[in-house]
């Protein structure tokens, strides 16, 4: 792994921690969640729930499971995935995988009957919290792509640009109007990196001597296995992957509309959780510079998909100095129908769905909140 816990020691067995959940758009917040429990342990094992699963207890995931276990396995802090993982945590299920204890963000998770998902584990004494990252969810993520808004970009110069590329802009017409056209659970909430998040997520190391530096750049919006195949393939073929990341105002004037979906900030932590990734260009220029090559690291390949040939908004080649200095290649994946507008367009196609999601979602929060109240409020007179 790319991190070592602090708790491991020789000569003694090695903590064996859990952590399941549905990991929908897995972004940087779940991320977060991993890394904190691996950080307990020695040994991180991440259950996904199925398809099933996740739609008969809350709703309908917008990733496949296939897309979801990929997604969750290329964290650089998770050692193993079981996939299709019940919805309730059993003490059999942590017992088949020798688990230790659980860890769960500091917020309760309820079935679709009501109950906690974690009792049984919290009863046997089997179970720790983790503190939740505030200001980013899937639910979030998805209340932004139906608000088509772009309140939660970094300010800066705006585009004068309004579809969304590639959507058909009346099929979101109806939820620009902002939260109450779109229902509940649909405002935008905003996450406010630090430098210390950065470094938490960060490899920390530098290529060695000799050692091929990559390059790669793009938005990386609500990054997904697209990405990471691409990333992957990027990987082998060198010993360093550098990544580019643009910048809010470039990526809207390049693809206009509301993208990116996910802000600077959030985007960079997304790549940096990525077990591929070694370091990160933030903001990254779109056209390729002689100082991108040289300034950070002497790069010795610059990678780009196979299938994806943007300009810059001067119409210029962004790739036209590696091209000359015969170091551009282009990769294909496994991964190339899954992009960015692919995932809109599943939110859009089925937008009356998802509104009732969120609906549903936000009943079912207001109820675990409650619920999590109570929990503290006995935990107090516990302790009194």
């Amino acid at each position: 792994m790319t991190e070592t816990s602090t708790n491991s020691s020789a000569g003694r067995k090695p903590i064996r921690v859990w952590v399941d959940g549905c990991f929908d758009m897995m972004h940087f917040g779940h991320a977060n969640a991993l890394r904190q429990a691996r950080a307990m342990g020695d040994y991180l094992v991440v259950g996904v729930h199925s398809d099933a699963e996740v739609e008969s207890n809350k709703g309908p995931c917008v990733m496949k499971e296939d897309e979801r276990y990929a997604a969750v396995a290329a964290c650089k802090w998770v050692d193993e995935v079981v996939k299709d993982a019940p919805y309730v945590t059993t003490l059999e299920m942590l017992d088949a995988y020798d688990i230790d204890f659980v860890v769960h963000g500091d917020d309760i998770t309820t079935a679709a009957d009501g109950t906690d998902c974690y009792q049984l584990v919290k009863d046997a004494g089997r179970y720790k919290e983790c503190r939740r990252t505030v200001g980013i969810s899937t639910t979030e993520l998805v209340g932004r792509m139906l608000l088509v808004s772009r309140d939660h970009h970094i300010r800066g110069p705006r585009s004068g640009r309004s579809p969304i590329q590639g959507v058909d802009e009346s099929a979101v017409a109806d939820f620009s109007q902002g939260a109450k056209a779109a229902g509940v659970m649909t405002g935008i909430a905003h996450y406010l990196s630090t430098s210390k998040k950065i470094i938490q997520f960060s490899s920390g190391r530098d290529p060695l001597p000799g050692d091929r530096v990559v390059y790669v750049d793009g938005a990386f919006d609500l990054f997904h296995t697209g990405h990471i195949e691409f990333f992957r393939k990027a990987r082998e073929l060198g010993d360093y992957l550098l990544v580019g990341v643009h910048d809010d105002q470039t990526v809207n004037a390049v693809k206009g509309g509301n993208f990116p979906v996910m802000n600077l900030q959030e985007r960079v932590l997304g790549v940096l959780q990525c077990r591929y990734v070694d370091e990160v260009i933030i903001g990254a220029p779109f056209s390729v510079t002689k100082d991108v090559l040289e300034d950070v690291y002497h790069v010795d390949a610059v990678v780009h998909g196979a299938s994806d040939q943007p300009l810059d908004i001067d119409g210029a080649d962004p790739y036209a100095l590696p091209k000359a200095k015969a170091i551009y290649h282009e990769v294909e994946h496994p991964r190339l129908d899954l992009t960015t507008t692919a995932i809109i367009e599943r939110i859009i196609e089925n937008r009356h769905v998802y509104i009732a999601r969120q609906a549903r979602k936000a009943k079912k929060a207001l109820a675990e909140a409650e619920a999590e109240q109570r929990e503290k409020e006995l935990k107090a007179a516990f302790h009194a």
